[in-house]
């Protein structure tokens, strides 16, 4: 057997299964898997202090009503585009937002804390979770939430941008 037919053999007997079954086995898991854009349905995102969640908006409907630095309350219709929605569900999943815990409350804290309530809607299945600020938990789920939230904020802040510059 020449070099040249060895490295041959084994390229096609090491290399070729490897990549087939990583091909076979990644497949699955992204056709299995629960959380699909093509099954997006909406964003839901509330965010606010204590109890009274005043800011919030909705894809659905395109809904968006925040309190301005007034202390007035201002509702707009604001459409995200599918490029916005899709930045922000592969965001959700390269942050591991479908494996957040729903209740993240830290209920020791009284008073004006901040919190937010994010909701993914898809077909067959939904994933909402409330966060408060001063949550004590695992500093990385924090942290993540914390990346989430500021992320859905500058998506809406550029979509605003965009309609106000569009008029």
């Amino acid at each position: 057997m020449t070099t040249r037919s060895k490295k041959i053999f084994l390229v096609m007997s090491i290399v070729v299964p490897f990549l087939a079954y990583c091909l076979y086995y990644y497949g699955m898991m992204i056709k299995n898997a629960p959380y699909k854009f093509s099954e997006f349905q909406s964003l839901h995102f509330e965010y606010g202090y204590g109890d009274t969640l005043n800011n919030s908006y909705d894809s659905k409907t395109g809904v968006y009503q925040f309190v301005n630095r007034r202390d007035s309350l201002v509702k707009i219709n604001m459409k995200l585009n599918n490029d916005d929605l899709l930045y922000l569900h592969r965001k959700a999943a390269d942050l591991g937002f479908w494996d957040f815990p729903s209740n993240e409350l830290n209920p020791d804290v009284k008073g004006r804390v901040p919190r937010f309530l994010i909701q993914f809607n898809y077909l067959r299945k939904s994933k909402k979770v409330m966060f408060d600020a001063s949550f004590d938990g695992d500093p990385k789920l924090v942290d993540a939430n914390e990346r989430l939230i500021k992320e859905i904020k500058k998506i809406l802040d550029e979509a605003e941008a965009r309609q106000r510059n569009a008029k």
